[in-house]
């Protein structure tokens, strides 16, 4: 099993230090202010015991402290630090997490992707009703699954689409060391019935997708050119674990802008696709009314 370490790492406020685990330590958010609020939490009932300890901090890879006035930091961060090393490689619980209900039968499978830096996760099941990305936490404020992927370090993006997430990471860590610990993480979270985008950021999707199908909102060109992405190309991207928007076309450049999304986004072979595939392909279908085609954020 691989064993734990700890970085010690400052925050702005000067009584709150953070200790940041290479591993998963907890779901969720836990904020305990005394050692009765920590009873489902062993490893916050001892740090407790510290005189010094006024909150405890408990997230996905990190275990945070404000402390009282009668120390400083720097003379007792050590000795915190090997003391959670030395509980967590001891095997101890951080969080008893409670069994709310029945745990649903899913199964999540990790699939690459032409992109190095993305990995696609699929599940037997449906999870959103559409396409959703999230570029940093902020971004997540609709989706609490994002938010707490965002909580891994090594995590820098997040894409849903139906029965999918694919997650990008930074250069930081290898998919061999970290592909199995988000796998369980998004299975157990859909396991657990929780809602993956809050129903009021579905219903604003809706509300936009149904603003999209007004006949007037385009011209036919711009029509035609949607129709095809949505018949031949996203199905095909999609099996990738990305997407592609169609986001304007410039009639007398005869150029057609598109966004990228999920894996096809930073992806190294993007380029080539698109030149060799879709501009290829929508000058095939259109004759010449498409010259190029440009990705807006490639």
């Amino acid at each position: 099993m691989k064993e734990f370490n700890i970085t010690v790492v400052e925050t702005n406020n000067p009584k709150i230090l953070k200790f940041e685990s290479n591993q998963f330590l907890a779901k969720g958010n836990h904020e305990l202010k005394n050692i009765d609020e920590a009873k489902d939490s062993p490893l916050a009932q001892q740090l407790f015991y510290l005189p010094f300890v006024k909150t405890v901090y408990i997230s996905g890879n990190f275990i945070a402290l404000e402390r009282f006035d009668i120390v400083e930091w720097d003379d007792v961060k050590d000795e915190v630090a090997q003391q959670l090393v030395e509980y967590l490689n001891a095997g101890e619980p951080v969080v008893n997490e409670a069994e709310t209900q029945k745990k649903q039968p899913i199964t999540v499978y990790a699939e690459v992707t032409p992109n190095p830096a993305v990995m696609k996760f699929v599940s037997n099941k449906k999870i959103v009703p559409t396409t959703y990305e999230f570029k940093n936490i902020d971004d997540a404020k609709d989706s609490q699954l994002a938010k707490e992927l965002f909580h891994f370090p090594f995590v820098k993006e997040v894409f849903f689409d139906e029965n999918y997430v694919s997650v990008s990471k930074y250069e930081v860590a290898d998919w061999e060391e970290i592909t199995m610990q988000l796998r369980e993480y998004i299975r157990d979270f859909l396991a657990d019935g929780k809602e993956v985008v809050s129903s009021e950021a579905i219903r604003k999707s809706k509300e936009t997708a149904e603003q999209s199908l007004s006949p007037t909102q385009y011209d036919d060109t711009s029509q035609q050119i949607i129709d095809i992405l949505e018949e031949y190309v996203k199905p095909a991207v999609a099996s990738d674990g990305g997407n592609i928007l169609f986001q304007s076309y410039e009639e007398e450049s005869k150029t057609v802008n598109v966004i990228l999304q999920g894996a096809c986004s930073g992806c190294p072979s993007s380029t080539f696709t698109l030149k060799n595939g879709i501009e290829t392909m929508l000058k095939n279908m259109m004759g010449d009314k498409v010259n190029e085609v440009v990705a807006l954020n490639g």
